[in-house]
């Protein structure tokens, strides 16, 4: 940000002014106005505010698009959110259904918290992240990373196959190892059944 009048066309800041009126409309019982004001907030910058949301100061949605905020939601001091992140319910149509994120938390974008949890304070929540329990502080969670599932192309490249083909050797060298091995120690256990020292089986070679 080079200028500090760039903040007045963030649509985080545009949504959290007007969620702050609507707020208080909320409050007061006006809520079929309050929910008008958070509407049309909604279709200017595409951040979904519930007025009925709990949110601390020093609250910071960065570039937003996205964003949904349920209605019980307890929001901390400086916390942050980016882009896609959605704080839901679980399907409950009343009480508090809806996550609290504590001081200093950290919602990276795309993450879904689902359900009344706790993200304990200066936890961090990376992007693409489901999380449906408690979050303990100061932990930071990730989602598994992205794997392949299959290939374009029926037949796979030549280095991938021998790969495979060498991966499947050393398999099968540990199997015929791990027999050699477990062979010995039976006949050492005849032999100790007999009375007769043997020998410690070699350490298996892998």
């Amino acid at each position: 940000m080079k200028s500090t009048l760039e903040i007045l066309f963030f649509p985080g800041f545009r949504a959290m002014n007007t969620w702050f009126s609507a707020h208080k409309l909320y409050l007061k019982g006006h809520y079929a106005l309050a929910r008008f004001l958070s509407l049309r907030a909604q279709q200017k910058t595409g951040i979904d505010i519930h007025p009925g949301a709990q949110i601390g100061t020093d609250f910071f949605i960065d570039h937003g698009s996205g964003v949904v905020i349920g209605e019980t939601c307890i929001i901390g001091d400086h916390v942050t959110l980016y882009q896609g992140v959605t704080l839901g319910a679980t399907g409950k149509t009343t009480g508090n259904r809806h996550p609290i994120l504590q001081n200093n938390t950290v919602i990276g974008a795309g993450a879904k918290i689902i359900g009344r949890i706790t993200i304990g304070h200066d936890a961090r929540i990376g992007a693409g992240s489901v999380i449906i329990r408690d979050v303990p502080p100061y932990t930071t969670m990730v989602p598994a990373p992205a794997r392949p599932v299959r290939y374009r192309n029926h037949k796979l490249p030549v280095l991938t196959v021998e790969r495979l083909n060498s991966r499947m050797e050393e398999e099968l060298r540990y199997i015929r190892n791990t027999e050699e091995r477990l062979e010995r120690k039976m006949r050492c256990l005849e032999r100790k059944r007999r009375s007769t020292p043997c020998r410690e089986p070699e350490r298996l070679r892998h």
